[in-house]
């Protein structure tokens, strides 16, 4: 992909069973330049539509018949060995589990059906620059709700966090917590430039697609829990 230029066009797939919303979201995409390239209208359709077309982002419905959307976002995200692809899970349903399901799939964002076009679009445009789309205020309420569910199942043993240095494990515990790249720039005394280096850094070493994955690692890794003293951090 090449920095820096943003007349670069953006690729998605849509994946919803509802052709009518499969027509608006991709009126409201293409009328901004993005450029739709396959529709589905469940999981199996857009695992195949993804895989034959390599969108940048794809958005992808929860509830579809046969295969649902979390199924299809962790076979494509498991054939995505470059690591390029995005998915931002759509839905009308305003429910944690969810949430939670679609991220720990791998997903990079979330979104309800209700969403304005020009939050839909900013979703993509942003998911696609590599960032990821999960408000601080549905970390937290995600860490509330789940997060003492899974601490009551065994520290995930595929990463390794000795290869953080103490700073970075700072942040790590404080990103978890849900806070921005602005919000910990002002708890840690520190540029949002240096942020996002220390944010860019752990995702490389951890081998994490974005700091979605990363928030999810660091209370199934046990690194933080609920009510924990992440917050102290100074």
């Amino acid at each position: 992909m090449a920095d820096g230029v943003s007349a670069e066009v953006v690729r998605a797939v849509i994946a919803d069973d509802q052709a009518l919303v499969r027509t608006g979201f991709g009126m409201i995409l293409a009328a901004d330049g993005i450029e739709v390239t396959a529709e589905a209208a469940d999981g199996a359709e857009a695992v195949a539509a993804v895989l034959r077309t390599r969108p940048d982002v794809v958005l992808m419905d929860i509830r579809m018949p046969g295969m649902d959307g979390i199924e299809a976002t962790r076979r494509i995200l498991a054939e995505d060995s470059a690591g390029e692809i995005r998915v931002i899970i759509l839905t009308t349903y305003d429910l944690d589990h969810y949430v939670y399901a679609a991220l720990t799939a791998g997903a990079s964002g979330f979104l309800l059906k209700d969403v304005t076009p020009e939050h839909l679009v900013a979703a993509v445009r942003l998911v696609r620059s590599g960032d990821a789309l999960l408000a601080p205020a549905i970390t937290r309420r995600l860490i509330e709700r789940f997060a003492h569910r899974e601490a009551a199942r065994p520290a995930s043993p595929h990463r390794d966090l000795s290869g953080l240095t103490p700073r970075e494990l700072e942040v790590l515990r404080l990103l978890a917590t849900g806070l921005s790249n602005a919000e910990l720039a002002e708890r840690l005394f520190l540029s949002p430039t240096t942020v996002k280096t220390h944010v860019g850094r752990i995702l490389s070493k951890l081998e994490l697609r974005d700091r979605v994955q990363a928030v999810v690692l660091a209370y199934e890794s046990g690194l933080i829990t609920p009510g924990g003293p992440a917050e102290s951090a100074q």
